[in-house]
Protein backbone atom coordinates (compact mmCIF):
# COMPACT_ATOMS: atom_id res chain seq x y z
CA UNK A 1 0.00 0.00 0.00
CA UNK A 2 0.98 3.59 -0.27
CA UNK A 3 0.95 5.67 2.74
CA UNK A 4 -2.24 7.06 1.31
CA UNK A 5 -3.80 3.88 1.09
CA UNK A 6 -2.43 2.78 4.38
CA UNK A 7 -3.98 5.95 5.90
CA UNK A 8 -7.58 5.46 4.29
CA UNK A 9 -7.17 1.69 5.42
CA UNK A 10 -6.21 2.93 8.85
CA UNK A 11 -8.96 5.74 9.60
CA UNK A 12 -12.19 3.95 7.69
CA UNK A 13 -15.01 4.59 9.87
CA UNK A 14 -13.07 6.71 12.05
CA UNK A 15 -14.10 10.31 13.94
CA UNK A 16 -11.30 12.14 14.93
CA UNK A 17 -7.49 11.68 13.58
CA UNK A 18 -5.05 14.25 15.29
CA UNK A 19 -3.47 14.46 12.88
CA UNK A 20 -3.96 12.39 9.61
CA UNK A 21 -0.38 14.27 8.76
CA UNK A 22 1.79 13.33 12.01
CA UNK A 23 0.36 9.45 11.05
CA UNK A 24 1.57 9.94 7.78
CA UNK A 25 4.79 11.24 8.58
CA UNK A 26 4.93 8.46 11.33
CA UNK A 27 4.30 5.82 8.37
CA UNK A 28 6.85 7.50 6.23
CA UNK A 29 9.36 7.05 8.89
CA UNK A 30 9.32 2.96 8.58
CA UNK A 31 9.30 2.17 11.65
CA UNK A 32 7.10 -0.15 14.06
CA UNK A 33 5.22 1.80 15.69
CA UNK A 34 3.55 1.43 18.86
CA UNK A 35 -0.25 1.51 19.12
CA UNK A 36 -1.94 2.17 22.20
CA UNK A 37 -5.61 1.01 23.08
CA UNK A 38 -6.57 1.09 27.05
CA UNK A 39 -8.91 -0.16 28.70
CA UNK A 40 -10.60 -0.58 32.43
CA UNK A 41 -11.71 -4.21 33.53
CA UNK A 42 -15.24 -2.58 34.78
CA UNK A 43 -16.77 -5.69 34.10
CA UNK A 44 -16.01 -9.51 33.15
CA UNK A 45 -17.29 -9.33 29.35
CA UNK A 46 -16.14 -7.92 26.37
CA UNK A 47 -18.91 -6.87 23.37
CA UNK A 48 -19.03 -6.39 19.65
CA UNK A 49 -18.94 -2.69 21.22
CA UNK A 50 -15.78 -3.02 22.47
CA UNK A 51 -14.18 -4.38 19.26
CA UNK A 52 -14.24 -1.65 17.29
CA UNK A 53 -11.51 -0.35 18.48
CA UNK A 54 -9.82 -3.42 18.26
CA UNK A 55 -10.47 -4.25 15.51
CA UNK A 56 -8.44 -0.89 14.54
CA UNK A 57 -6.07 -1.89 16.06
CA UNK A 58 -5.95 -5.82 14.49
CA UNK A 59 -5.72 -3.57 11.28
CA UNK A 60 -2.39 -1.83 12.44
CA UNK A 61 -1.39 -5.13 13.40
CA UNK A 62 -1.86 -6.35 9.77
CA UNK A 63 0.02 -3.32 8.71
CA UNK A 64 3.32 -5.13 10.67
CA UNK A 65 2.71 -2.27 13.63
CA UNK A 66 3.06 -3.58 17.71
CA UNK A 67 -0.11 -3.33 19.66
CA UNK A 68 -0.57 -2.44 23.37
CA UNK A 69 -2.77 -3.55 25.55
CA UNK A 70 -3.07 -1.61 28.59
CA UNK A 71 -5.19 -3.33 31.09
CA UNK A 72 -6.07 -0.19 33.53
CA UNK A 73 -5.92 -2.11 36.79
CA UNK A 74 -4.97 1.22 38.43
CA UNK A 75 -7.08 4.02 36.36
CA UNK A 76 -10.13 0.96 36.95
CA UNK A 77 -9.73 1.35 40.63
CA UNK A 78 -10.43 5.68 39.82
CA UNK A 79 -12.91 5.32 37.36
CA UNK A 80 -13.23 6.62 34.28
CA UNK A 81 -15.72 9.62 34.32
CA UNK A 82 -15.99 10.20 30.30
CA UNK A 83 -19.37 10.28 28.75
CA UNK A 84 -20.99 9.41 32.41
CA UNK A 85 -23.43 11.72 34.47
CA UNK A 86 -22.65 10.33 37.64
CA UNK A 87 -19.60 9.20 39.55
CA UNK A 88 -18.73 5.10 38.37
CA UNK A 89 -18.45 2.67 41.38
CA UNK A 90 -14.88 2.14 42.27
CA UNK A 91 -14.41 -1.84 41.90
CA UNK A 92 -12.27 -4.03 44.47
CA UNK A 93 -8.49 -5.03 43.54
CA UNK A 94 -9.37 -8.51 43.58
CA UNK A 95 -12.50 -7.84 41.13
CA UNK A 96 -10.35 -5.78 38.47
CA UNK A 97 -8.02 -8.70 38.09
CA UNK A 98 -10.44 -11.09 37.62
CA UNK A 99 -11.97 -9.10 35.33
CA UNK A 100 -8.71 -8.43 33.39
CA UNK A 101 -8.10 -12.21 32.97
CA UNK A 102 -10.79 -12.63 30.94
CA UNK A 103 -10.54 -9.17 28.61
CA UNK A 104 -6.98 -10.48 27.52
CA UNK A 105 -8.45 -14.14 26.88
CA UNK A 106 -11.29 -12.32 24.69
CA UNK A 107 -9.11 -9.30 23.07
CA UNK A 108 -7.01 -12.15 21.42
CA UNK A 109 -10.22 -13.85 19.59
CA UNK A 110 -9.61 -10.35 17.59
CA UNK A 111 -5.79 -9.43 18.06
CA UNK A 112 -2.73 -11.01 16.93
CA UNK A 113 -1.35 -12.58 20.36
CA UNK A 114 2.45 -12.52 18.50
CA UNK A 115 2.20 -8.60 17.93
CA UNK A 116 0.27 -7.87 20.68
CA UNK A 117 2.08 -6.79 24.49
CA UNK A 118 -0.04 -6.72 27.20
CA UNK A 119 0.93 -3.95 30.24
CA UNK A 120 -0.99 -2.71 33.52
CA UNK A 121 -0.92 0.72 34.25
CA UNK A 122 -0.15 0.07 37.98
CA UNK A 123 3.35 -0.61 36.37
CA UNK A 124 3.97 2.99 36.60
CA UNK A 125 1.12 4.77 37.95
CA UNK A 126 1.68 3.63 41.33
CA UNK A 127 5.19 5.72 40.46
CA UNK A 128 3.78 8.33 39.67
CA UNK A 129 1.40 9.48 42.05
CA UNK A 130 3.64 8.24 45.16
CA UNK A 131 6.65 10.46 43.57
CA UNK A 132 7.22 14.12 42.56
CA UNK A 133 6.16 13.25 38.72
CA UNK A 134 1.90 14.18 39.56
CA UNK A 135 2.60 17.16 41.37
CA UNK A 136 4.86 18.08 38.23
CA UNK A 137 2.48 17.08 36.32
CA UNK A 138 -0.19 18.89 38.24
CA UNK A 139 1.54 22.53 37.28
CA UNK A 140 0.98 22.79 33.71
CA UNK A 141 -2.90 21.49 33.88
CA UNK A 142 -5.21 24.29 34.12
CA UNK A 143 -8.83 23.70 36.05
CA UNK A 144 -9.96 25.47 32.98
CA UNK A 145 -9.10 22.71 30.58
CA UNK A 146 -10.56 20.07 33.19
CA UNK A 147 -13.32 21.90 33.43
CA UNK A 148 -14.03 22.35 29.72
CA UNK A 149 -14.85 18.64 28.98
CA UNK A 150 -18.76 18.14 28.49
CA UNK A 151 -19.79 15.46 30.72
CA UNK A 152 -17.91 17.30 33.53
CA UNK A 153 -19.84 20.71 32.36
CA UNK A 154 -23.46 18.60 32.17
CA UNK A 155 -22.82 17.19 35.66
CA UNK A 156 -22.53 20.76 37.27
CA UNK A 157 -25.16 21.74 35.46
CA UNK A 158 -27.59 18.85 36.79
CA UNK A 159 -26.29 19.34 40.12
CA UNK A 160 -24.25 15.75 40.02
CA UNK A 161 -20.63 15.78 42.08
CA UNK A 162 -17.67 15.12 40.13
CA UNK A 163 -15.24 13.80 42.76
CA UNK A 164 -11.47 14.97 42.44
CA UNK A 165 -9.74 11.72 41.24
CA UNK A 166 -11.94 11.83 38.10
CA UNK A 167 -10.67 15.34 37.12
CA UNK A 168 -7.09 13.43 37.56
CA UNK A 169 -8.40 10.65 35.50
CA UNK A 170 -6.88 12.23 32.15
CA UNK A 171 -3.60 13.03 33.42
CA UNK A 172 -3.34 9.26 34.72
CA UNK A 173 -4.44 7.77 31.09
CA UNK A 174 -2.34 10.53 29.05
CA UNK A 175 0.90 9.40 31.44
CA UNK A 176 0.42 6.25 30.03
CA UNK A 177 1.49 7.15 26.82
CA UNK A 178 4.25 8.90 28.12
CA UNK A 179 5.61 5.94 29.82
CA UNK A 180 4.97 3.69 26.78
CA UNK A 181 5.76 6.30 24.38
CA UNK A 182 2.99 5.79 22.30
CA UNK A 183 3.17 6.47 18.58
CA UNK A 184 -1.39 6.41 18.09
CA UNK A 185 -3.48 5.61 20.92
CA UNK A 186 -6.92 4.30 20.06
CA UNK A 187 -10.07 5.19 21.71
CA UNK A 188 -14.52 5.75 21.30
CA UNK A 189 -15.42 9.16 20.53
CA UNK A 190 -16.15 10.28 24.44
CA UNK A 191 -12.16 9.32 24.87
CA UNK A 192 -11.30 12.47 22.43
CA UNK A 193 -10.29 14.49 25.62
CA UNK A 194 -8.23 11.64 27.34
CA UNK A 195 -6.60 11.25 24.15
CA UNK A 196 -5.48 15.07 23.78
CA UNK A 197 -4.49 15.11 26.90
CA UNK A 198 -2.06 12.16 25.98
CA UNK A 199 -0.36 14.35 23.31
CA UNK A 200 0.18 17.25 25.55
CA UNK A 201 1.90 15.35 28.38
CA UNK A 202 3.92 13.56 25.69
CA UNK A 203 5.34 17.16 24.31
CA UNK A 204 5.68 18.35 28.34
CA UNK A 205 7.75 15.17 28.46
CA UNK A 206 9.86 16.03 25.19
CA UNK A 207 8.67 13.47 23.24
CA UNK A 208 6.68 13.22 19.97
CA UNK A 209 3.13 13.74 20.54
CA UNK A 210 0.75 10.40 20.00
CA UNK A 211 -1.34 10.43 16.82
CA UNK A 212 -5.28 10.39 18.48
CA UNK A 213 -7.68 8.57 16.62
CA UNK A 214 -11.43 7.79 17.79
CA UNK A 215 -13.82 5.52 16.94
CA UNK A 216 -17.96 5.76 16.86
CA UNK A 217 -19.64 3.97 19.84
CA UNK A 218 -21.12 1.33 17.99
CA UNK A 219 -25.10 1.46 18.53
CA UNK A 220 -26.89 -1.57 20.08
CA UNK A 221 -29.33 -4.23 18.66
CA UNK A 222 -32.21 -1.69 19.34
CA UNK A 223 -30.63 0.53 16.86
CA UNK A 224 -31.09 3.44 19.34
CA UNK A 225 -28.22 3.55 22.23
CA UNK A 226 -24.73 2.51 22.12
CA UNK A 227 -24.15 -1.37 23.14
CA UNK A 228 -23.89 -1.96 26.29
CA UNK A 229 -25.30 -5.21 28.90
CA UNK A 230 -26.64 -2.64 30.92
CA UNK A 231 -29.23 -1.46 27.90
CA UNK A 232 -29.35 -5.18 27.29
CA UNK A 233 -28.39 -4.19 23.82
CA UNK A 234 -25.59 -5.96 23.18
CA UNK A 235 -24.23 -9.03 21.40
CA UNK A 236 -21.19 -10.26 23.73
CA UNK A 237 -17.89 -11.59 22.41
CA UNK A 238 -18.36 -14.95 24.27
CA UNK A 239 -22.29 -15.40 23.25
CA UNK A 240 -22.99 -18.99 21.94
CA UNK A 241 -22.69 -19.38 18.00
CA UNK A 242 -26.21 -19.49 17.56
CA UNK A 243 -27.06 -16.57 19.78
CA UNK A 244 -24.47 -14.33 18.08
CA UNK A 245 -25.81 -15.03 14.51
CA UNK A 246 -29.80 -14.63 15.81
CA UNK A 247 -28.86 -11.01 17.30
CA UNK A 248 -26.84 -9.88 13.91
CA UNK A 249 -30.07 -10.82 12.10
CA UNK A 250 -32.03 -9.34 14.26
CA UNK A 251 -30.36 -5.28 13.31
CA UNK A 252 -32.32 -3.01 10.47
CA UNK A 253 -30.53 -2.73 7.27
CA UNK A 254 -29.04 0.94 8.25
CA UNK A 255 -27.68 -0.50 11.25
CA UNK A 256 -26.09 -3.54 8.93
CA UNK A 257 -24.12 -1.01 7.09
CA UNK A 258 -22.55 0.79 9.86
CA UNK A 259 -21.57 -2.89 11.50
CA UNK A 260 -20.03 -3.96 7.86
CA UNK A 261 -18.34 -0.25 7.77
CA UNK A 262 -17.43 -0.74 12.01
CA UNK A 263 -16.52 -4.21 12.05
CA UNK A 264 -15.25 -5.81 9.01
CA UNK A 265 -12.97 -4.74 6.34
CA UNK A 266 -15.58 -5.58 3.61
CA UNK A 267 -15.84 -3.59 0.50
CA UNK A 268 -18.98 -1.46 0.90
CA UNK A 269 -20.26 -0.51 -2.13
CA UNK A 270 -20.35 -5.00 -2.93
CA UNK A 271 -22.27 -5.30 0.32
CA UNK A 272 -24.89 -2.90 -0.93
CA UNK A 273 -25.14 -4.16 -4.06
CA UNK A 274 -26.32 -7.61 -2.16
CA UNK A 275 -29.76 -8.98 -1.47
CA UNK A 276 -30.58 -7.04 2.07
CA UNK A 277 -31.16 -10.94 3.89
CA UNK A 278 -28.12 -12.55 2.39
CA UNK A 279 -26.10 -9.17 3.13
CA UNK A 280 -27.43 -9.62 6.82
CA UNK A 281 -26.37 -13.10 6.88
CA UNK A 282 -23.21 -12.91 5.54
CA UNK A 283 -22.16 -10.53 8.40
CA UNK A 284 -23.25 -12.58 11.14
CA UNK A 285 -20.84 -15.08 9.55
CA UNK A 286 -18.20 -13.27 9.56
CA UNK A 287 -18.59 -12.02 12.97
CA UNK A 288 -19.48 -15.47 13.91
CA UNK A 289 -16.54 -17.00 12.19
CA UNK A 290 -14.29 -14.40 13.71
CA UNK A 291 -15.32 -15.15 17.86
CA UNK A 292 -16.44 -19.22 17.03
CA UNK A 293 -14.28 -20.54 14.10
CA UNK A 294 -15.95 -21.22 10.98
CA UNK A 295 -17.36 -24.56 11.49
CA UNK A 296 -19.37 -23.15 14.12
CA UNK A 297 -20.22 -20.01 11.82
CA UNK A 298 -21.85 -22.83 9.51
CA UNK A 299 -23.63 -24.35 12.12
CA UNK A 300 -25.03 -21.22 13.39
CA UNK A 301 -26.39 -20.22 9.80
CA UNK A 302 -27.59 -23.58 9.52
CA UNK A 303 -29.36 -23.24 12.20
CA UNK A 304 -30.70 -19.90 11.67
CA UNK A 305 -32.49 -20.69 8.48
CA UNK A 306 -33.85 -24.16 9.94
CA UNK A 307 -35.60 -22.05 12.65
CA UNK A 308 -36.86 -18.73 11.21
CA UNK A 309 -36.45 -19.45 7.02
CA UNK A 310 -38.06 -22.91 7.23
CA UNK A 311 -40.09 -22.69 10.88
CA UNK A 312 -38.11 -25.50 12.31
CA UNK A 313 -37.66 -26.40 15.99
CA UNK A 314 -33.90 -26.21 16.25
CA UNK A 315 -31.99 -29.93 16.69
CA UNK A 316 -30.05 -28.96 19.68
CA UNK A 317 -32.72 -27.68 22.70
CA UNK A 318 -31.79 -27.48 26.39
CA UNK A 319 -34.18 -29.76 28.64
CA UNK A 320 -36.06 -27.76 31.08
CA UNK A 321 -38.39 -29.08 33.87
CA UNK A 322 -41.34 -27.06 34.92
CA UNK A 323 -42.10 -27.81 38.98
CA UNK A 324 -45.70 -29.19 39.04
CA UNK A 325 -48.59 -26.90 38.58
CA UNK A 326 -46.00 -23.93 37.70
CA UNK A 327 -47.24 -20.70 36.24
CA UNK A 328 -46.70 -20.26 33.21
CA UNK A 329 -44.49 -16.83 33.41
CA UNK A 330 -42.78 -18.37 36.95
CA UNK A 331 -41.74 -20.92 34.72
CA UNK A 332 -39.94 -18.96 32.14
CA UNK A 333 -38.48 -16.78 34.85
CA UNK A 334 -37.24 -20.52 36.50
CA UNK A 335 -36.07 -21.11 32.72
CA UNK A 336 -34.13 -18.18 32.39
CA UNK A 337 -36.17 -17.34 29.40
CA UNK A 338 -37.20 -13.98 31.50
CA UNK A 339 -35.41 -12.22 34.68
CA UNK A 340 -38.67 -11.06 36.46
CA UNK A 341 -42.14 -12.63 36.53
CA UNK A 342 -43.47 -8.94 35.47
CA UNK A 343 -41.23 -9.00 32.00
CA UNK A 344 -42.31 -12.63 31.72
CA UNK A 345 -45.94 -11.47 31.59
CA UNK A 346 -45.27 -8.95 29.51
CA UNK A 347 -43.80 -11.56 27.07
CA UNK A 348 -46.80 -13.45 27.17
CA UNK A 349 -49.01 -10.05 26.59
CA UNK A 350 -46.91 -9.70 23.27
CA UNK A 351 -47.80 -12.88 21.96
CA UNK A 352 -43.71 -13.93 22.20
CA UNK A 353 -44.68 -17.02 23.82
CA UNK A 354 -45.59 -20.34 22.20
CA UNK A 355 -46.03 -24.11 22.93
CA UNK A 356 -45.56 -26.37 20.04
CA UNK A 357 -46.25 -23.15 17.65
CA UNK A 358 -49.17 -22.02 19.24
CA UNK A 359 -49.32 -18.58 20.70
CA UNK A 360 -49.68 -18.86 25.35
CA UNK A 361 -52.10 -15.63 25.21
CA UNK A 362 -52.70 -15.99 29.44
CA UNK A 363 -50.52 -16.68 32.12
CA UNK A 364 -51.71 -20.07 33.76
CA UNK A 365 -50.91 -22.95 34.78
CA UNK A 366 -48.34 -24.00 32.16
CA UNK A 367 -49.85 -28.03 31.48
CA UNK A 368 -48.05 -29.64 28.67
CA UNK A 369 -46.92 -33.08 27.64
CA UNK A 370 -43.45 -34.18 27.72
CA UNK A 371 -41.02 -33.55 25.02
CA UNK A 372 -43.26 -30.37 24.45
CA UNK A 373 -41.36 -27.20 22.74
CA UNK A 374 -41.64 -23.93 24.42
CA UNK A 375 -40.57 -21.07 22.78
CA UNK A 376 -40.14 -17.14 24.07
CA UNK A 377 -39.04 -15.00 21.48
CA UNK A 378 -37.55 -15.42 18.28
CA UNK A 379 -34.57 -17.19 19.56
CA UNK A 380 -35.27 -18.63 22.45
CA UNK A 381 -36.48 -22.64 22.39
CA UNK A 382 -36.44 -25.16 25.80
CA UNK A 383 -37.91 -28.93 25.58
CA UNK A 384 -40.18 -29.64 28.43
CA UNK A 385 -39.67 -32.83 30.41
CA UNK A 386 -41.63 -33.85 33.29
Amino acid sequence: MTIDEQIDFLTRGCVDVVSKADLAKKLESGKTLKVKLGCDPTSADLHLGHSVALSLLRRFQDLGHKAVLVIGDFTAAVGDPSGRDSTRPVLPREKILENAKTYTEQAFKVLDPSKTEIRFNSEWLDTFVSGKDLMLTLQKVTVAQVLERDDFKKRMAAGNPISLLEVLYSLFQGQDSVALKADVELGGTDQIFNLLVGRQLQKNNGQEPQVAITVPLLVGLDGIKKMSKSYGNYVGLNDAPNDMFGKLMSISDELMIAYYELLTSEDLTAVKAMHPMEAKKHLAGLLTERFHGKEAAMAARANFEQVFSKKQNPDDMPEFKPEAGQLLSAALVAAGAAQSKNKARALIDQGAVRLNGQKLTQDGVLAFDSGAVLQVGRRTFLKLIK
